[in-house]
């Protein structure tokens, strides 16, 4: 394997010193045109490459981003990296990617190599496990870099937010739910550790009580977010003395799972049982009986996120800027609830 071209290695071909190829590559004002021109012609035929990370360390700023989600194969996550992204390679930055698989000390080795790479910021949304995370976070925000949560967030002070209004889309969900006709509906609620589903089943409660339907408890099924739990809590649900005959899943996974076990029980979608999902992903407009969800906007949260950052990152060091931002929840009504058009 050839050896790294150093500065040193273009100073002597140069017949310079090493600190005047450091000061060109550095824009340095006393240095000419001419023989910064120089510098970085040799530089270039030399197959010279910079240490970013040294010259992180110089300058204070390495044009990095670090974003840490749970996991990246998920299209609301996919998408909100691509609006970070594009929002931020327009500004000169570049985004380092970091998973945490819902496991806390992997989050933690995360946000650690983030700042050992000396990022500009992180951008994160926190995994379900999320306990002693928190300390390790309160240490970053007192750092001088900009640290931004978005979607699933710890409600710290200081600590800007880019999230959308759960509460007002479980709101929402069940209150087309009732519109439509529904009088018995039922709940697959997420992870009650994490804020978002605790919002959106609080949702879901407001709505039930402003429209005098009585809450039942044993509507409300605790759930992972995928189709076979999406199944086996319908199941559950139509096992009951009183059966719903609606239902509110706080994500489209388990949505279209509940949809599975209706058509296997041949119970009628949306005649005699409406089905509203949460987080619009692709599959709920495109499969024939398509799924009426509450759209979270995800690309419009990482852009959102990014902005937030640059903010912050523009402002006076010794400033604290703490900024929330609540996106407005939008429902797509498609066939699974749409009675009036069937």
């Amino acid at each position: 394997m050839p050896e790294k071209v150093t500065i040193y290695d273009i100073a002597k071909k140069l017949d310079i010193t090493a600190a005047t190829v450091s000061r060109a590559f550095n824009s340095n004002s006393k240095i000419s045109m001419a023989t910064r021109s120089l510098v970085l012609d040799t530089a270039n035929k030399m197959n010279y490459k910079q240490n970013k990370l040294a010259q992180a360390l110089r300058n204070g700023k390495s044009n990095y981003v670090g974003v840490i989600v749970p996991r990246i194969d998920s299209n609301f996550f996919a998408l909100v990296i691509r609006g970070i992204e594009e929002e931020l390679q327009s500004k000169g930055y570049q985004i380092i990617i970091c998973q945490t698989h819902e496991d806390e000390k992997r989050e933690i080795e995360n946000i650690t190599t983030l700042l050992n790479a000396q990022v500009d910021g992180i951008l994160i949304s926190v995994s379900n496990a999320t306990k002693e995370t928190e300390s390790i976070i309160q240490q970053v925000s007192s750092n001088t870099i900009p640290l931004i949560f978005f979607d699933r967030q710890l409600h710290l002070e200081g600590i800007s937010s880019v999230t959308i209004n759960d509460f007002e889309g479980g709101y929402l969900a069940t209150e087309h739910l009732i519109k439509e006709g529904c009088t018995k509906i039922a709940h697959l609620a997420g992870d009650q550790s994490l804020a978002i589903f605790k919002s959106r089943l609080n949702g879901y409660k407001k709505a039930l009580s402003d429209n005098k339907i009585e809450y039942r408890e044993e509507y409300v099924v605790h759930t992972k977010s995928n189709v076979e739990a999406g199944k086996q809590a319908t199941e559950k649900l139509l096992g009951l003395h009183n059966p719903p005959d609606a239902i509110f899943s706080s994500s489209d996974f388990a949505a279209l799972g509940a949809i599975q076990e209706l058509k296997e029980k041949n119970i009628a979608i949306p005649e005699d049982f409406c089905v509203v999902g949460f987080g619009n992903e692709p599959f709920t407009k495109f499969m024939e009986l398509s799924i009426s969800s509450v759209n979270q906007s995800p690309k419009e949260m990482g852009e959102m996120a990014a902005k937030v950052f640059l903010e912050q990152i523009n402002i006076n060091t010794n400033l604290k800027m703490e900024k929330k931002v609540v996106l407005v929840p939008e429902l797509l009504i498609r066939k699974s609830s749409n009675r009036q058009n069937n």
